[in-house]
């Protein structure tokens, strides 16, 4: 079972289709609970939040404290970070069921997942940061936190979790390495709100 935490500020238009893009992990039993995380937000990210049924967190720490503090509440033993706005394709069940039950089978291996980044069919009306993530992991570049991603609640406290300062996301995917991230075979686009 995973927990999901989403970073929102002022997102409450992006919020909505992430959010409906994991009520299937829901009613599947994969996903335990979602935790909004969210940088004191004026809009209504927090009535989105609350319909959805969603724990909502706000606070004006920086990226990194918020998505700590997250974590931290949550009871499951996967997490699953993503931004509001990422929408995981259809398929995204089985592939993080499938992930985790294999790191899982290796005793808890220090390895974290991201969704793929959209492939060239996937951009006949592409927007510029589709393009731009597919030419950065052509070229060979790393993970992107619009990737979101999926890692053990051990191996995420093992390596300090996300540090505090602004960038974290991009900070936590670095200390990782390519590695030890395994892309999952489903992906996920990003919406902005």
């Amino acid at each position: 079972m995973l927990s999901v935490i989403i970073a929102t500020h002022e997102s409450e238009r992006a919020l909505v289709p992430t959010l409906a893009a994991l009520v299937p992990g829901a009613t599947a039993g994969l996903l335990g609970e979602v935790i909004v995380a969210d940088a004191s937000s004026r809009d209504a990210t927090a009535e989105v939040a609350d319909i959805a049924g969603c724990h909502f967190i706000s606070s004006s720490a920086p990226l990194g404290a918020r998505l700590k503090a997250a974590a931290a509440s949550t009871r499951t033993p996967w997490l699953m970070f993503l931004r509001a706005g990422c929408v995981p394709e259809p398929g995204w069940i089985a592939a993080a069921d499938v992930f985790m039950q294999a790191t899982d089978m290796l005793d808890g291996a220090a390895r974290a997942a991201v969704f793929r980044p959209p492939a060239a069919a996937d951009l006949l009306r592409p927007g510029l940061s589709e393009v731009i993530a597919l030419l950065r992991v052509a070229l060979g570049g790393g993970a992107r936190p619009e990737q979101g991603l999926l890692i053990a609640r051990r191996f995420y406290d093992a390596i300090g979790g996300h540090p505090a300062q602004a960038d974290a996301e991009a900070a936590l995917l670095a200390r990782l390495g390519r590695r030890r991230i395994t892309m999952l075979p489903t992906g996920a686009r990003f919406v902005a709100g």
